[in-house]
């Protein structure tokens, strides 16, 4: 199905953290369609300052229509977005990229940084609805316990056991929620990963899962002129024959982790 572009009502505006907001807005016809690790793009205001719209991944959707993103304050155009009350609309358009891959018979590890959360949500209620649902461990870090401890909330109303770490030691391990996949490594069994967050940690993970033999997506984030393969502006360096460059919007936003060229 092509992207369905619509101004969508607020219908909540939750403050998480500071910096730190989540968004829905009702799109029925978006919710529908989309699937865990596309994203949308949002368009900031009516004027052409800021001109661009952002890209948000999609948090998770709801059978009602509800559609949520996950804000992290960067910028004038984020700050707006983060200011959008009850009741006012947002011009959007989605669902784009592809989709993770799904693998149920086998253990699942999702590796989250930040806002890098967002995705693994809606791709974690998707796993728990598989028949029968997929073991999952999430892996989850951010800088600080105040803006891990909601996010990793939701996951445990899954009836999941989020790992957690946090930069400042204030939540879970003391450092990089990398370290958590040394516990895996203990374990006989394959693991099939699943990972979004900051690049430094995509690529460490990647690292771990291609020493251990693990199937490996990763879900790049990117900053993104147009959302649709116009601009090519996300482009990324390919790590295979096809050509020097993939394009975050048209060829992902979700890759095997060994498609990339990890600088």
């Amino acid at each position: 199905m092509p992207p369905y572009q619509l101004k969508a009502q607020i219908i909540r505006a939750e403050t998480l953290a500071p910096d730190l907001y989540r968004l829905t807005f009702l799109a029925p016809d978006l919710a529908a369609e989309a699937k865990p690790g596309q994203f949308v793009m949002l368009r900031v205001g009516e004027g052409a300052d800021p001109l661009l719209r952002r890209p948000f991944s999609i948090h998770q959707v709801t059978a009602s229509g509800w559609v949520q993103v996950l804000i992290k304050v960067v910028g004038k155009g984020t700050r707006l977005l983060a200011t959008l009350a009850l009741g006012q609309t947002v011009d959007v358009v989605g669902p784009l990229g592809n989709r993770f891959s799904l693998h149920t018979s086998h253990h699942i590890c999702l590796v989250g940084g930040g806002v890098g959360i967002a995705p693994l949500y809606f791709l974690a209620r998707e796993l728990q609805r598989s028949n029968p649902p997929a073991a999952v461990v999430p892996l989850l870090g951010a800088r600080t316990a105040a803006e891990l401890r909601p996010l990793a909330d939701d996951f445990v109303a899954l009836g999941l056991t989020p790992r957690l770490a946090t930069d400042d030691g204030t939540l879970g391990h003391h450092g990089l929620v990398i370290a958590h996949l040394s516990e895996l490594m203990a374990t006989p069994a394959p693991w099939i990963v699943y990972c979004c967050g900051p690049y430094p940690m995509m690529r460490a993970v990647a690292k771990i899962c291609r020493e251990q033999g693990w199937a490996c997506q990763v879900s790049l984030e990117t900053m993104m002129a147009c959302g649709l393969a116009a601009c090519l502006g996300c482009a990324v360096p390919a790590a295979d024959l096809a050509g020097p460059y993939k394009h975050v919007c048209k060829d992902g936003p979700v890759f095997g982790a060994e498609e990339v060229a990890w600088l």
